[in-house]
């Protein structure tokens, strides 16, 4: 019965994905929609199906959208694909969001994103907010042979379990690593391994990591610096301060852009599904 619920859900979302033009580097779905979530079960079809589309031409792929599915876009499509293009790029986390769209019978949401920009969230941790979703569990239904991408996917999760391993305890159990991030097991926690790990974390994040560690004046190299670091009992915590500073900005906004992407009425249905669902878990948890 799961295989066959498994091999539904995957016709169904190449399904949806016929709805849009093609030259997909990457398409997956993510979230409640494709897994279950723990508590009372629910009617999945009426979950919102949640995807991202990664490509490698996104005025091309706006401008074949636009013609094939118009209605899915705020105000903003009267300013054509360039425009779209360069909203997508430069501000928030880099992802153009159309959300609470009919396709197929189903509700859904899908970003938008540039190959060349994804890549470079993966291998350096810019903002966190696609290569964060993609140390989670998520459904690939689309991917071409870049080996660029295919490279930097794989980075992306071994950077997460360095990052991961770095904030646990001494001890812990392999629930506890698969909660802090799904990985690999490694059990030598010595300043000097503390060290090396810092050193193979992605360009951003040790840049964060750095002014935190490193006050206004003294200048001193990432290399002295983590130094300190890895002899230091709260590493994992200056970690996960730094990975905090790389995710509230870009979510933040993130949110503000998506107000402008999906047009202020949908925003605000939106955000108000986005409150009932946290305050239904917030229920769960009291109760």
């Amino acid at each position: 019965m799961a295989l066959q619920a498994l091999q539904s859900s995957g016709v169904a979302f190449r399904r949806i994905l016929s709805h849009f033009p093609e030259d997909l580097s990457l398409a997956f779905a993510y979230g409640s929609g494709v897994y279950r979530q723990a508590g009372p079960s629910s009617n999945q079809k009426n979950v919102m199906l949640d995807f991202v589309f990664t490509v490698d031409d996104p005025v091309a792929w706006h401008s074949k959208n636009l013609k094939k599915n118009q209605s899915h876009y705020s105000f903003l499509k009267v300013l054509g694909p360039k425009v779209i293009t360069t909203i997508q790029n430069n501000y928030g986390a880099g992802v153009y969001y159309n959300p609470l769209l009919m396709c197929d019978g189903r509700l859904i949401k899908y970003g938008v994103i540039s190959t060349s920009i994804l890549i470079e969230d993966l291998l350096n941790w810019n903002n966190l907010y696609i290569a964060g979703r993609l140390q989670k569990p998520v459904k690939i239904i689309a991917m071409n042979e870049n080996v660029l991408l295919r490279s930097a996917l794989d980075k992306n999760l071994k950077s997460a379990v360095t990052a991961a391993f770095l904030m646990l305890p001494e001890s812990f159990s392999e629930e506890d690593l698969f909660i802090e991030i799904a990985g690999l097991s490694y059990s030598d926690k010595s300043p000097e391994g503390q060290f090396t790990q810092l050193m193979t974390l992605p360009k951003t994040l040790q840049q964060q990591i750095n002014r935190i560690m490193d006050p206004p004046g003294r200048n001193r190299d990432v290399e002295e610096t983590f130094l300190q670091l890895a002899h230091d009992p709260d590493c994992g915590d200056v970690v996960r301060l730094g990975l905090s500073a790389i995710v509230r900005p870009s979510s933040l906004r993130q949110s503000i852009k998506g107000i402008f992407t999906a047009g202020m009425k949908k925003s605000l249905i939106y955000s108000s599904r986005k409150l009932h669902k946290m305050w239904k878990g917030w229920l769960r948890k009291t109760s």
